[in-house]
């Protein structure tokens, strides 16, 4: 299918899948304040049924940014802007790995052990992931049953292959196998940015309709997988069931679908060119700024400002569950606020070089 088979194409915006990010963004914060809490609350029944929720937050983080990459390479194809495009998705994902690479300076010694550069942890995950998945998406954006089959079929080969990951050896375990200095291997996370590119070719090609059969099929698929544990899990050598079994993959992404199901929902019911609510608007930031929210949050929250304030430096370790509460609402403000002081400056700068280079284009023209 070329681009020309689809003139219809929405430039709408798939408002649910910033709201998606922007929910995933506060459980984030909800989940790293747990080390706010005494160790002995970590180990109570109620910790244990927060992670099970915060247990969504990396796949909807990585679902979203296949789904995003997808929507915009599919709807420039269709409008002729496909080369316009894939350099700047290139230059955010350089952005994505240059935040990574910072994160990873504030709590590692690249300079004297530059080993940690390299550090696989959700930033590092979600910039290769798109990296890999940009020259696919550019190449295929013209054909979107081509890409969308592609993606699919290969999100459901990332998990299939995801348990054999923990027998890969160095050096290439780093990719295959969770572990403190991988946190977030590729295996089996690539698989929900697949699959997010999946949902995002069908979205941009055919709109909501297509969408909605596709997450409600990933529903079904993913539930079935999901009661197949036992069976699933003696396919397999021996690995660690909640982290790169088929059916935990498949239990995470049929639940990430079901809630942007019901975000579309929810989305639809909102009237065209109503001014959002204070919620929306709150939420939007964070689904629109991801990025930002989780550079500011990790250092408010673990780096010394200025080697003096951190949430953990006051207060970690030693919150009840009434502090960690208030403790977590204030870093979520403190977060939200951070993100719209960075996006109003980054606003000024951009408006500021681009007025320098129309100053600076006719004398440079003779």
């Amino acid at each position: 299918m070329t681009s020309s088979a689809l003139p219809s194409v929405s430039q709408d915006r798939v408002r649910a899948i910033d709201w998606l990010r922007g929910i995933a963004v506060l459980f984030m914060v909800q989940t790293h304040s747990l080390a706010l809490l005494t160790p002995e609350l970590r180990k109570s029944l109620w910790v244990g049924r927060l992670l099970k929720v915060d247990g969504l937050v990396a796949p909807a983080f990585i679902f979203s940014a296949g789904f995003a990459l997808a929507l915009v390479m599919v709807r420039s194809a269709a409008t002729g802007k496909l080369r316009e495009r894939v350099p700047r998705n290139f230059r955010r994902t350089c952005e994505v790995l240059l935040v990574a690479t910072l994160v990873n300076w504030a709590w590692f010694p690249l300079l004297s052990e530059p080993k940690w550069i390299l550090r696989m942890d959700i930033l590092q995950c979600v910039g290769l992931c798109l990296m890999l998945m940009l020259p696919v998406a550019a190449a295929l954006a013209s054909r979107p049953r081509v890409l969308a089959a592609v993606g699919l079929a290969l999100a459901l080969g990332v998990f299939a292959v995801a348990p054999f990951g923990e027998h890969v050896p160095e050096p290439w375990a780093m990719f295959t196998n969770k572990s403190s200095f991988a946190p977030f291997p590729l295996l089996p996370w690539i698989g929900f940015a697949w699959l997010g590119l999946f949902a995002g070719t069908l979205a941009g090609a055919w709109g909501r309709r297509a969408l909605t059969v596709a997450l409600l099929a990933l529903v079904a698929v993913g539930a079935v997988a999901a009661a197949s544990g036992d069976f699933l899990y003696s396919l397999y050598p021996q690995h660690r069931f909640f982290v790169c079994n088929p059916s935990n993959s498949a239990a995470r992404f049929s639940w990430v679908c079901a809630v942007l199901l019901g975000l579309m929902w929810l989305e639809a019911k909102v009237a065209t060119g109503q001014e959002p609510s204070r919620v929306r608007r709150f939420i939007e930031v964070f689904g629109t700024s991801s990025l930002s929210a989780y550079f500011f949050h990790e250092m408010l929250l673990f780096y010394r400002i200025g080697g003096v304030f951190s949430f953990q430096r006051f207060w970690g370790d030693r919150s009840g569950w009434v502090q960690y509460w208030v403790l977590t609402a204030a870093l979520i403000v403190a977060t939200w606020m951070s993100c719209l002081a960075w996006d109003r400056l980054e606003h000024l700068v951009k408006t500021a070089l681009r007025s320098v280079g129309k100053r600076l284009r006719p004398a440079l023209s003779q």
